[in-house]
């Protein structure tokens, strides 16, 4: 299986994390976004990021191609098998994707990916913006969620993945969560992120 992406996005992290705890062998393409590679645009038309080509099976999209490894190497599950553990389990994947990521990716721009990447200069008044008024709710709402180390269930998942996934984007725009504020979250982060499927897919190249 080929894998497309920069492991640098929570996307492709994702993929990266849930191949590694499936222990299926992958070969890691690190492309950017709209990236002219013959291989990934075929895999990945609208030149989005992850993308997979396993022997002629090509897809994009991370929750796709999660649904896909799920069903072809079942163990260990990722996705849980009661009804209602695997809709929570769905609706943290999009929180993790949508809500969560759309304010952590303010800080990681404005603080990462401009000065670092793109060399311009970030805006430091919106990335404290998104520190101070929109993280701080989101981060409640998951201290309130958490009462073990997992997410959903007693077992890692999609879940875990989706959530922690962001996170360590954050960090890379020097934002750690605080433990003394979101004590349960903080230290669900450093667990989950410290597994060593995040550290291997944190490792991978980025470009």
């Amino acid at each position: 299986m080929i894998v497309y992406g920069s492991s640098i996005s929570p996307f492709v992290r994702k993929v990266l994390v849930a191949l590694a705890e499936k222990r299926i062998r992958y070969e890691h393409r690190p492309v950017a976004p709209q990236a002219e590679d013959p291989g990934f645009r075929t895999a990945s038309p609208l030149g989005k990021i992850p993308a997979i080509d396993n022997g002629g099976f090509r897809l994009a999209d991370s929750s796709a191609i999660l649904d896909y490894l799920e069903r072809q190497s079942p163990l260990p599950a990722l996705i849980p098998a009661d009804p209602e553990d695997a809709a929570r389990a769905r609706w943290f994947e999009k929180f993790g994707e949508v809500e969560f990521n759309r304010q952590l990716s303010v800080v990681f721009t404005e603080r990462f990916l401009k000065p670092r990447l793109l060399k311009v200069p970030g805006d430091e008044a919106l990335a404290q913006q998104a520190i101070d008024t929109d993280l701080p709710p989101l981060f409640d709402y998951l201290e309130s969620q958490i009462s073990g180390p997992f997410l959903v269930e007693s077992a890692f998942g999609i879940a875990d993945i989706a959530v922690a996934a962001p996170f360590h984007n954050l960090r890379l725009g020097q934002v750690e969560v605080d433990a003394a504020r979101w004590p349960k979250l903080a230290g669900w982060v450093t667990l989950t992120l410290d597994r060593p499927s995040f550290v291997t897919a944190i490792a991978a190249p980025a470009w």
